[in-house]
């Protein structure tokens, strides 16, 4: 029996992320199909659960439409609209937006006795939802991130603290000292929090100065490049 699976996307989500400004009525999100082939899409939000579902996705937003084709070569925008449940007013919050992308059978041919299984494929891309008259810039808050190696009875840790507003998306972060680069896998950073990042390979902390350069994602989805000095 032979079972053929079709793992590719047919949807293109335009971005990487969605900014909602609480002075904005709706956001869009434009959603395309570049593939010869239509396909059925479903969309909904949920509050950071990766096994929601559209009947079970939680979040104060509402996406319209929420089920719709997309044909070959076309386009869809998807409004998405808050609907006022409270929110903190002193910080951002973060949300998920779901596309799944439900692709056509392919076309039997004759004298064909193959049996296919056909695969859904769901997207996740962050919503942030951003206060009015927030302290800062997101671009601030990227830049100016505490860092420190602080030593651990298992290990060295780089300890990340964010005092702004704002939600901090990390990239690669690489310690530098002497001729050796270390690296620390690293992740979101809310508001007002901290986060230990273990560097495996590193059991002391360096006596001689340290580079630290670290990426993070923008509004846009661009990355940017930050470089500071630990331990001088």
């Amino acid at each position: 029996m032979l079972f053929t699976a079709q793992t590719h996307a047919n949807i293109v989500i335009n971005g990487t992320r969605v900014i909602y400004d609480a002075s904005d009525k709706e956001v869009t999100l434009r959603l395309n199909n570049a593939t010869a082939q239509p396909s059925l899409v479903q969309v909904w939000l949920d509050s950071g659960d990766a096994r929601s579902t559209p009947d079970n996705g939680k979040s104060p937003f509402i996406a319209t439409p929420p089920i719709f084709r997309v044909d070959s070569n076309k386009g869809q925008t998807v409004r998405i609209v808050y609907t006022h449940e409270p929110l903190p007013q002193d910080k951002e919050s973060v949300f998920w937006v779901n596309v799944l992308d439900v692709p056509p059978m392919p076309i039997a041919k004759k004298d064909d006795d193959a049996n296919y299984m056909q695969l859904a494929i769901r997207s996740r891309i962050k919503l942030f939802f951003r206060p009015k008259n927030l302290p800062g810039t997101p671009v601030e808050a990227a830049a100016q991130i505490h860092w420190e190696l602080v030593q651990k009875p298992d290990g060295l840790v780089l300890h990340a603290t964010n005092d702004s507003a704002f939600h901090v998306s990390l990239g690669s972060t690489t310690l530098i000292f002497g001729d050796k680069s270390y690296e620390a896998s690293t992740e979101m950073l809310a508001p007002g929090t901290s986060l230990d990042f273990p560097i495996k390979e590193l059991k002391k902390i360096p006596t001689e100065p340290v580079k630290l350069n670290y990426l993070t994602v923008n509004d846009f989805g661009g990355i940017v490049e930050h470089s500071v000095s630990l331990l001088q």
